[in-house]
């Protein structure tokens, strides 16, 4: 099964299982005949996702943006201070300490979470 994304305005709003076979050209898998499959059924643009990671990044997920100059995938922002690198990934304000830590929002830091010893 193959993943294609409708992306409007640079933003995923849908994401939809194509067959295999709707992608084949003389047996050889063609993302354009996937992307005008799911036009001529949807409507709009559509472009293939890997649900294992294996290109454009990562998976798309709806409210993903699309990075067509580098034809990735960018996850949600996690959190409002979380700003975006050069390669696409959201970064903290500070880096994340070693061991078992959440970020908290409100006070722009790493918090320790409790861990259950047993």
């Amino acid at each position: 099964m193959a993943h294609f994304a409708k992306i409007t305005d640079g933003i995923v709003t849908n994401v939809i299982v194509v067959h295999n076979n709707e992608l084949l050209i003389d047996g050889v898998e063609s993302e354009q005949k996937g992307k005008d499959f799911c036009h001529g059924l949807l409507g709009g643009e559509w472009v293939q996702t890997s649900y294992n990671n294996n290109f454009r990044k990562q998976y798309a997920g709806v409210g993903f943006a699309y990075d067509s100059v580098k034809d990735q995938f960018v996850a949600l922002q996690p959190y409002p201070s979380w700003l975006l690198d050069a390669n696409n990934d959201w970064q903290p304000p500070t880096p994340k300490p070693e061991g078992n830590f959440v970020w908290d929002e409100e006070s722009l830091s790493w918090i320790a979470f409790p861990t259950l010893e047993g």
